[in-house]
């Protein structure tokens, strides 16, 4: 399986994790899945009355530079992480 198929995998394993997983973990998922799909952050930094977009946006940020690749495997791999925690934690 190529990267690519297996990021989109993971794109939809991530999908189904617990509602418990933590809001920093989805930022993280978030903003390494834009890096991989568009590449850097090509929009302005939203508003702060725009708590949840900001968040967001500073999620995409800080994972800039990083090539549509690492993005992908470093997506998959915490994807990963998180469906570990969430079994160990139902168990």
């Amino acid at each position: 399986m190529g990267l690519q198929e297996d990021f989109e995998e993971h794109a939809e394993k991530a999908k189904a994790l617990p509602e418990s997983t933590s809001n920093e973990n989805k930022l993280i998922l978030y903003g390494l899945y834009k890096q991989a799909t568009v590449g850097d952050v090509n929009t302005s930094r939203p508003g702060i009355f725009a708590q949840r977009d900001r968040a967001k946006w500073d999620a995409w940020k800080a994972v800039e530079g990083k090539s549509k690749e690492e993005a992908m495997s470093d997506y998959i791999t915490k994807v990963k992480q998180l469906q570990e925690e969430a079994a160990a934690a139902a168990s």
